[in-house]
């Protein structure tokens, strides 16, 4: 492909059901939508590079999370693109999980304000690390609130304070390491950090 599209890359996936996602299925970028085979559950899609912008970000680690897709809810009752819990989703205002699975408005806006509470509660980790390797791995702004969204700030501050000794494993038995390699080196300074970041505003 060449001209406008020459940014694009195809991939085939394996569709699931809807509202359910196998943690063993390695998934790929947003908008899955395009040649769906119905009979044999598969999709081939065109996945447009962002590079390492904000953007670029977001796409990533939906992909990871859940597929890009918004109606997803998993076997430990996270929900959503991006794979909300509801202890998270209360930190920013959002009380109604079903409201939320629906709109995927809101979905976005509630991103952005976890990101901002996350980069305001980490801020002086994010000053005192960024630059240095743990485990090998470089820590970086966009690799700490990964991070910080798999496993929370406090697991971040734990592991950083540590030296990397005290880590963090999803209940599939995704570390929080793992995230900070996977998603560092994006930019994502267009979020400033807020301490009472709310999704709705």
């Amino acid at each position: 492909m060449g001209g406008v599209f020459s940014g694009f890359k195809k991939y085939e996936i394996i569709l699931l059901d809807q509202y359910k996602i196998r943690p063993d299925i390695e998934l790929v970028y947003e908008y899955p939508t395009l040649d769906f085979d119905a009979q044999n559950e598969k999709i081939s899609a065109e996945i447009p590079f962002t590079g390492k912008t904000y953007i670029g970000f977001k796409q990533a680690l939906a992909a990871k999370e859940s597929n890009g897709l918004y109606k997803i809810v998993n076997s430990y009752g996270y929900i959503g693109k991006y794979q909300f819990g509801k202890l998270a989703l209360r930190s920013i205002g959002i009380y109604d999980s079903e409201e939320f699975l629906n709109d995927p408005l809101l979905q976005e806006k509630a991103f952005d304000a976890l990101i901002a509470k996350n980069k305001w509660i980490l801020r002086d980790e994010i000053k005192a690390f960024v630059g240095k390797r743990i485990n090998g791995v470089r820590i970086t702004e966009s690799g700490i609130l990964a991070a910080a969204h798999l496993g929370g700030a406090g697991s971040v501050r734990k592991f950083l304070k540590s030296n990397g000794i005290n880590g963090f494993k999803d209940g599939f038995g995704t570390s929080i390491v793992s995230y900070m390699k996977k998603f560092s080196g994006f930019d994502v300074s267009d979020i400033e950090p807020e301490k009472n970041a709310l999704a709705y505003l």
